[in-house]
């Protein structure tokens, strides 16, 4: 009996120490376990298209503190907190939308006949988009209002070319008082937002004299910065804006069929060859979609006979966003059915645009780069693209965003990748 009453004092006694071993091994085992859970996300199985890094092929990619942390094959599930399997889809960089207009309320971005700019929340990331870029909305006098009133509090990243008119495009569509052209003026807001502000910008201007553009022009060119032509100019024939661009320098609704302004491709349907002469220089041509700038009578040839665009600004605003339009993905797929491949078109709405933009922090997939991602999905079936025009091109292809990140945040998820499945 004495025996038992001592074994029994000596567990009694035991228990606590072992209680503490057995917490510490667990202690030790979930930090472990925590250590190695390196990543805040990881995207499995996604065909990658990382233009920049010459990436096209099935990869993974990890998240980690809003950054790329690493692209690889096989990563282990294990070292993520949570994971996405993107089986048969495409991650590709975030896109960048290069000609939009979202400086809205308060008067500003607005027409005459109404409010123009919309709101790029509402619209970029349910497209993939991670990126807009405003065309010259605003100039010298109205710009820190749109930072403050908009840029500011939008979770999209937003750009700006700066409108060489003080008041951008506020004070009407058709411009034809150039007193508010202060060359000196915009030269110091662009100064003060060079982090913001990516270029000047000349359109709608209903005048003749070359004052505008030249303006503009050299305003980019202190800055060294592009010059973002709109070529909304059809008092100036497309030959000499062209002749008059530098190398980096943009033109948009390059697709445009307005007779006044010489379009790319004349009345037999040939490219004009001064056209591709400008872009062999070094001139961009952007899409500028919009409401009346994309025709397939121009694009179709054009594209045919070699010129391709480098870029595919939608050129959003209210009026667009319902019509041909539609998104940047639609813009995407009109190209993929009438031939570009896919790694070329999102190299122009990703690597082109951030070239072209001179932030070439964006646009990639590169370790270190901000997580801005697009996961899409490649439809297959029976679909009709639509023009300026009205005329329908029939295609078997079409591009949707199934899912964006910003910064590495989930602020878009179309069929819920990202959540946990009923039980």
């Amino acid at each position: 009996m004495k025996k038992r009453a001592a074994y029994t004092n000596q567990l009694s006694n035991w228990h606590p120490a072992i209680e503490r071993f057995i917490l510490l091994i667990v202690l030790m085992s979930v930090g472990v376990y925590a250590s190695a859970q390196q990543y805040d996300l990881l995207i499995k199985n996604g065909h990658v298209i990382d233009p920049k890094n010459k990436i096209d092929a099935v990869m993974d990619v990890a998240v980690a503190d809003g950054k790329i942390a690493k692209v690889a094959k096989d990563i282990p599930a294990a070292d993520s907190k949570k994971t996405i399997d993107a089986s048969g889809l495409y991650v590709t960089p975030g896109l960048i939308d290069m000609h939009t207009h979202v400086f809205v309320g308060s008067k500003a971005g607005t027409f005459a006949d109404g409010i123009y700019s919309v709101s790029a929340d509402d619209f970029s990331f349910r497209s993939g988009v991670t990126t807009m870029v405003d065309a010259g909305t605003s100039g010298w006098q109205n710009f820190a209002l749109f930072k403050e009133q908009v840029i500011d509090h939008s979770q999209t990243r937003i750009l700006a070319f700066l409108n060489i008119f003080g008041a951008g495009l506020a004070s009407g569509q058709a411009i034809k008082d150039i007193s508010s052209i202060n060359k000196d003026s915009s030269i110091a807001i662009m100064q003060r937002y060079k982090d913001i502000i990516v270029g000047s910008r000349i359109g709608h201007y209903d005048g003749s004299d070359w004052a505008p553009f030249n303006s503009a022009l050299d305003a980019a060119t202190k800055m060294n910065e592009p010059l973002f032509v709109e070529c909304h100019l059809p008092q100036y024939s497309l030959r000499d804006q062209l002749n008059k661009m530098r190398p980096g320098d943009i033109i948009t609704h390059s697709y445009e069929e307005i007779s006044e302004r010489m379009p790319v491709v004349d009345s037999n349907g040939k490219l004009n060859s001064f056209v591709l002469d400008a872009q062999k220089r070094g001139v961009l041509f952007d899409v500028g979609h919009g409401g009346a700038g994309f025709w397939f009578s121009q694009a179709v040839p054009a594209f045919q006979q070699g010129l391709a665009p480098n870029t595919f600004g939608t050129d959003l605003h209210r009026f667009s966003m319902n019509a041909g339009m539609k998104s940047i993905l639609n813009v995407m797929s009109k190209y993929l059915n009438m031939g570009m491949s896919l790694n070329d078109v999102v190299t122009r709405a990703t690597w082109n645009s951030a070239k072209a933009l001179k932030h070439e922090e964006l646009g990639n997939l590169s370790e270190g780069a901000v997580a801005d991602i697009a996961i899409l999905n490649l439809l297959h079936g029976n679909f009709g693209f639509v023009d300026a025009g009205g005329k329908r091109l029939n295609g078997d292809k079409k591009l949707d965003a199934e899912l964006t990140l910003r910064a590495g945040k989930i602020v878009w998820d179309l069929n819920g990748l990202s959540a946990q499945p009923l039980k």
